[in-house]
């Protein structure tokens, strides 16, 4: 049956790439079969978008989707949503400011869940991105939760990172500054026809100064208005250039381990029960002198 599935997936079937998605989305028997299966095209690229919440995401990928389109690219699309509390789902699984491309044969689209990771990503990202990668697309774009400082993730697994903006965005790019303002390989301010754009630019040009020393080229900010598709063109052709620069392979090297370390991690715990770890300490938790250190240790 897996075979069948992944065949299916490899021919760019969309209800075969769905149904896979979910498949490993859900841990359902086999899906580790089916991903032994998965033969990864390295050449698709992988766009990262992100930035803090109300930064326009959504609306610019939509526009970076219709640039890619016109060129009669393959685009897989995956928009990682906050999780329902009740059924860990994808809140905002409607992706209305996409709904232009839902029924385009070149572009698939899927929403996924952060089920309670931290780093704006869903926990089977990596799964799923070497998936789509087996299915001929040509581009993945990949859009994350607004979630701030946290969210560098993306920088291991994107070939190429944006980090979105506002012009409003002033006091937060300080609290930013150490996580997600030093892995954009573009910056877009969006929204760019707001009052004080021009000043908010100058500021993160000044900000970032220091760091154009490190980096062998200086890293772009485009300036783009989504709603009115002003600046697309730009940020597309800033995009290529990055693609062509290569990929940063140490964050990227980072990301595989740590997944592999979770991994490893996980197939260890399968041997215990966590049921039966509570009726333990329930048990043990009775004793004057319980220690929950010393019980891990003899367990």
């Amino acid at each position: 049956m897996h075979g069948e599935l992944i065949e299916q997936v490899k021919k760019g079937n969309i209800k075969s790439i769905a149904r896979a998605i979910s498949f490993i989305e859900n841990e359902q028997r086999g899906y580790e079969d089916l991903l032994r299966s998965v033969t990864v095209n390295s050449r698709v690229n992988i766009i990262g978008v992100t930035g803090p919440p109300g930064a326009g995401k959504s609306t610019l990928t939509d526009a970076m989707i219709g640039e890619l389109v016109k060129e009669n690219s393959k685009i897989a699309v995956l928009c990682i949503d906050p999780s329902s509390p009740f059924n860990l789902g994808a809140v905002l699984g409607d992706r209305i400011r996409m709904s232009e491309w839902y029924t385009h044969p070149n572009v698939f689209i899927r929403s996924l869940a952060t089920r309670g990771s931290m780093g704006g990503l869903s926990p089977k990202i990596i799964e799923i991105t070497d998936l789509i990668k087996s299915a001929g697309f040509d581009h993945i774009i990949i859009e994350t939760v607004g979630v701030g400082q946290s969210e560098i993730e993306i920088a291991g697994l994107a070939d190429t990172t944006v980090v979105v903006l506002v012009p409003e965005s002033g006091d937060e790019v300080q609290t930013m500054k150490a996580g997600l303002m030093e892995i954009a390989d573009v910056f877009v301010i969006n929204k760019s026809d707001r009052p004080d754009s021009d000043l908010f630019e100058r500021n993160l040009r000044m900000m970032l100064a220091p760091a154009f020393h490190q980096h062998a080229q200086e890293i772009p900010i485009i300036k783009t208005v989504a709603t009115e598709k002003r600046g697309i063109t730009e940020l597309m052709k800033a995009i290529r250039i990055n693609l062509s620069t290569g990929k940063n392979d140490e964050r990227h090297l980072s990301l595989l381990t740590e997944k592999a370390w979770q991994l490893l991690i996980r197939k260890k715990m399968k041997e215990i029960n966590k049921s039966q770890l509570q009726k333990i300490i329930q048990s043990e938790y009775k004793r004057q002198e319980f220690n929950l250190y010393s019980l891990v240790d003899k367990l």
